[in-house]
């Protein structure tokens, strides 16, 4: 599938979409270190369902291309949500269904609980995923904490280098580690693999996992949503959220609960890893059209 490309804020996003122009909308985001193709079998379910469904390549990844060079290659949450909700408005998509797990599950949590106006309902990997910058250095237990070890190599020289040098290396280990009972073949990763040869794909991403942990600033564009985002927002939409029992870089999201005042459920997979919608494609169209039934009652 060619992807398509709208200007959308401070990135031209390229976007892959499946169903016809009228179905309900649905935008569905990946993470890292993902690409679009993590939905190439749940959005065409979704679309047999009625909906039309955007799958876009977050800032960093694959034909996405920021409009100037002038502009810091953020890739904070903040940034991530703008990118979402300017896709929205580009597209002239007054309300949709989002979606997504990760970088794109937070980028729909933000959206989500910023502009509740905007989404019908929310399904997301790992809950809420709004990041408490002013509590990142609080210490969680020593299990938890190697399971984030390359997140403080990135916080490095050392760590930027190792991405640089070796982005298919470096992503594939994080898949085995992150979805073990998962069996994907060579074909699979090199599918998502060529989204990492972006330009910007490193700086991105480096910057991403220093500045969640306040050792870097943001870009003042996006101040203002960080600055509502410290808050902690609940979030008021209609939710399905899910985790994977054998994800190995999250143990699990229940305590989350309280953060979604809206109707909410909570999903657990069995056997199944982080990359919830590549892994488990029709559980995560199941909870999709859930989520929208929710919002519908």
């Amino acid at each position: 599938m060619t992807p398509k490309t709208i200007r959308a804020g401070q990135v031209d996003v390229a976007y892959l979409e499946y169903g016809a122009p009228d179905g309900w909308p649905c935008v569905m985001g990946h993470g890292f270190p993902y690409a679009p193709q993590a939905y190439a079998e749940a959005a065409p379910l979704l679309a047999d369902a009625g909906a039309r469904v955007i799958v876009p390549y977050l800032r960093g990844y694959g034909p996405t291309r920021f409009v100037s060079p002038n502009i810091p290659r953020s890739g904070e949450q903040a940034a991530l949500a703008a990118d979402l909700k300017a896709l929205l408005d580009a597209l002239k998509i007054e309300r949709a269904v989002l979606g997504g797990y990760d970088w794109g599950g937070r980028a729909a949590c933000v959206v989500a609980a910023l502009w509740p106006e905007r989404v019908e309902a929310l399904v997301s990997g790992n809950s809420y995923n709004i990041q408490n910058i002013a509590h990142a250095m609080e210490p969680l237990p020593p299990d938890q904490e190697a399971a984030l070890w390359y997140q403080y190599l990135f916080h490095s020289e050392r760590g930027r280098r190792a991405l640089e040098t070796n982005r298919r290396g470096f992503a594939l280990q994080i898949w085995k580690m992150w979805s073990p009972k998962w069996s994907f073949d060579a074909a699979t990763f090199e599918a998502s693999a060529r989204a990492f040869d972006n330009p910007d794909f490193v700086e991105v991403v480096i910057h991403s996992y220093r500045h969640r942990f306040g050792l870097v600033a943001g870009d003042p564009a996006h101040a203002a949503i960080e600055e509502r985002l410290a808050a902690q927002p609940q979030i008021v939409v209609p939710a399905i959220t899910i985790d994977g029992d054998s994800d190995g870089v999250n143990p699990g999201t229940a305590r989350h609960a309280q953060k979604f005042s809206g109707p909410h459920e909570h999903r657990v997979l069995r056997n199944a890893g982080h990359n919830l919608p590549q892994e488990r494609p029709r559980d995560w169209v199941s909870a999709t059209l859930a989520a929208r039934t929710l919002a519908r009652a």
